[in-house]
């Protein structure tokens, strides 16, 4: 599961409280936009995705990168490096993806290193299509568990940015079941400001995202216009962090 789609904690932020308080409703027009919904097979024609992928609030251009720093109340810290890279991949489904790796290491030695598919179909909105994971232990290869493939035995896409987010947009953030269920909702735009380590932002689309698998665990994602994530708050556990360091913009 790509580090955009797990937890990135509330650290050194302004946020309203006003934001914690609009998580309600939900907009019946999810679903007429196209925006998938729990686990209802995607509809995906492989002709309406490009590897091009320019949404303001999720943009993704080869050669971008994303440093950040974890923490959790037990005393891990680690580092996340992702990356664009220039590489595509036809999947199963017949959708042409960009290939991003993320990459996790604990003093030095790799903890995980995940190749994700993302692409954009042609009203905007950007999907996640799964990923190759790879684990280590002590700096060993370990195991490949969390790996999926959209169109792959009962794996399915979903959306992790839409193309024209409004406040109560409910979709689907990935699929297999009992393993990759994550769902989000649009809560503000445009209300929050955060500062962390990479600066200080202001133009913000605040989500927030739930794990079916896991009824506790809920998530305020926080991405900024021409950067995409910069934090999030885990509720559940407000001791874990993880930060924008920096965000490099290809040349």
């Amino acid at each position: 599961m790509s580090k955009w789609t797990a937890a990135i904690a509330f650290f050194g932020s302004t946020v309203s409280a006003a934001a914690f308080l609009a998580c309600g409703g939900g907009d019946e027009s999810s679903a007429d936009r196209g925006l998938p919904q729990g686990a209802e097979k995607a509809k995906l024609d492989p002709a309406d995705f490009t590897v091009n992928i320019d949404n303001p609030y999720l943009p993704m251009a080869p050669g971008d990168s994303w440093v950040y720093r974890e923490t959790d109340t037990e005393g891990t810290n680690e580092k996340v490096v992702i990356t664009v890279t220039d590489k595509t991949k036809k999947l199963a489904n017949g959708v042409r993806v960009r290939v991003v790796r993320d990459a996790v290491s604990e003093g030095g030695k790799p903890v995980e290193v995940e190749h994700d598919w993302f692409a954009q179909d042609k009203k905007g909105n950007v999907w996640y299509f799964g990923g190759d994971v790879r684990h280590y232990e002590n700096g060993k290869f370990a195991g490949r568990d969390g790996s999926f493939e959209a169109g792959v035995k009962g794996a399915d896409a979903g959306v992790l940015m839409p193309a024209d987010p409004e406040p109560g947009l409910r979709y689907r953030q990935e699929y297999l079941k009992g393993q990759a269920e994550d769902n989000a909702e649009i809560v503000t735009i445009g209300k929050e400001r955060v500062d962390v380590p990479a600066g200080f932002f202001d133009n913000i689309v605040l989500t927030r995202d739930l794990v079916p698998t896991e009824p506790k665990v809920q998530e305020m994602k926080f991405y900024a216009r021409g950067v995409g994530p910069v934090l999030t708050l885990n509720t559940n556990d407000p001791g874990a962090r993880v930060v924008l360091l920096k965000f490099t913009r290809r040349r």
